[in-house]
């Protein structure tokens, strides 16, 4: 370890965010790194614990003490070459990663973890200021061909990690632009999408094709790919969003959170209205936005209202708001329940929880929401007799998380067995679906989750297709 008794001489010391009135004029992140002086002394506070929680908290197993100690000591390139050994892309994840590693941390037994999210962004930040971050071209081809499905953080892991093992990888994105939900379902206010390019370039000269605005089972078939490729790999997500069904919930106004977060990445990529919005354009600006939802979507849906210049942004949730602090006894190094308040909400917005919608009010569009408070019980629900409420809305934004894939199209032609939740079943040792060809991975095949999980998954996935197609491999796991 770096500093013995760092952790006993520092306090945690995070990176700040620039001012809410500054940033709400513009969809740029607004993070404030530490300078490196203070970020190194963060880093020394790493106890280089006998049982380093933190490699278990965190899905990719980052091997956290280690590049600690590196960045303590100013070696920030072989810092680089260790965060690189788990992650492929630690730019997205030290943006976006909610850190389960720092909940696992043990200085978070005293509420003081390390400041890993942020070590982690800084170095990889510096190894691309440094140019120290370079193609790895494989010294020979394989001669075996995959097709990657999906080009969110799975497929984009998946595609690089089999690349770099020698095959022909083509990544095929339906979308126009690749990156799957970090592309157009994380706002730019959270993640910048030169970051995304900029990996493309580099997976570009490791090999890898990347066809966009091509649906596998639309545009192209399954029994094409399974013709011209030795394998294909399923990563499209779990995009089918969960419905409001309650009366009233057709009317014009009611809207699912993805369309709407859309629109402002392809606005702030550079597309026209048309382009950004061919079935409608949807704007918060002057609006009274309810959002359905307390998880991250809804918190990316508040942030964008408040930028569009919403009139008031109200946010309900159905479960009970979680506790201000979780029960370390209880939970530690777990990912606890507790309260979370996100940049987002600091912005400005009005939160409830306990609450149950019952219609939509409106003639010819919304108008309002009707809401009951409901009490929690035994994992049951229950109406509160007389608290039945409403609340102005002139658009209405669901963000009440994901079904699974869509089954139109990829899934349908490829034939493959299903969970009983709707995902591709596929185990985590080989990641092979029913069909031998196929292998799927991410959120297609465990359902919504963290791109931290997505990244592990296709990196996984990647070792599993190799050692089938050249019966043996030298990728990690």
């Amino acid at each position: 370890m770096g500093k013995e008794t760092g952790f006993l001489e520092l306090d945690r010391h995070d990176r700040t965010y620039a001012d809410p009135k500054e940033r709400l004029k513009d969809y740029k992140e607004f993070v404030i790194p530490l300078p490196e002086d203070e970020l190194k002394a963060q880093a020394s506070r790493c106890m280089n614990c006998g049982i380093p929680h933190c490699h278990t908290g965190c899905p990719v197993n980052n091997i956290i003490p280690d590049w600690n100690h590196l960045v303590y000591e100013n070696d920030w390139q072989n810092a680089l070459e260790v965060l690189h050994s788990t992650n492929n892309f630690p730019e997205f994840t030290g943006r976006v990663c909610p850190a389960p590693c720092e909940a696992a941390c043990t200085l978070n037994i005293i509420d003081e973890p390390v400041t890993i999210k942020s070590i982690e962004c800084q170095i990889v930040d510096k190894g691309w200021e440094n140019n120290w971050i370079k193609p790895q071209v494989p010294a020979s081809r394989t001669g075996k061909s995959v097709a990657v499905v999906g080009s969110g953080p799975a497929g984009m892991a998946a595609a690089q990690q089999l690349a770099r093992a020698g095959h022909s990888v083509t990544l095929f994105e339906k979308n126009d632009r690749v990156g799957g939900l970090l592309r157009y379902g994380i706002p730019d206010f959270k993640m910048e999408k030169h970051l995304i390019n900029r990996r493309m370039k580099q997976m570009e000269a490791e090999g890898v094709e990347f066809r966009t605005s091509t649906e596998i089972g639309m545009t192209v078939s399954v029994a094409s790919l399974k013709e011209n490729f030795d394998a294909i790999v399923m990563s499209g997500g779990a995009e089918e969003p969960r419905r409001l069904e309650i009366p009233g919930a057709e009317l014009p106004g009611v809207h699912v959170a993805m369309d709407f977060l859309r629109q402002q990445n392809k606005r702030n990529a550079g597309d026209d209205e048309m382009r950004a919005a061919p079935d409608g354009t949807l704007l918060a600006t002057d609006k009274n936005v309810v959002v359905i939802g307390g998880g991250d979507t809804g918190s990316d849906c508040v942030g964008t209202s408040n930028r569009q210049g919403a009139k008031s942004v109200t946010q309900i949730e159905i479960m009970p708001k979680p506790p201000e602090h979780e029960d370390k006894a209880m939970t530690w190094p777990n990912w606890p329940l507790k309260l979370r308040t996100s940049s987002s909400h600091q912005e400005g917005v009005d939160r409830d929880w306990a609450i149950l919608t019952k219609r939509v009010v409106g003639e010819n569009k919304v108008e309002g929401l009707e809401c009951v408070r409901v009490e929690w019980s035994g994992g049951k629900m229950q109406e509160v007799a007389g608290s039945e409420f409403t609340l102005e809305a002139d658009l209405i934004l669901l963000a009440m998380g994901f079904l699974g894939p869509r089954k139109q199209g990829l899934i349908d032609q490829a034939g493959v067995e299903l969970t009983d939740r709707g995902n591709v079943k596929a185990d985590t040792e080989n990641y092979r679906t029913s069909d031998d060809q196929i292998f799927a991975c991410g959120d297609m095949r465990r359902g919504q989750s963290l791109v931290v999980w997505a990244i592990r998954e296709g990196r996984q996935c990647a070792r599993a297709v190799d050692e089938m197609l050249m019966g043996k491999t030298e990728l990690p796991r």
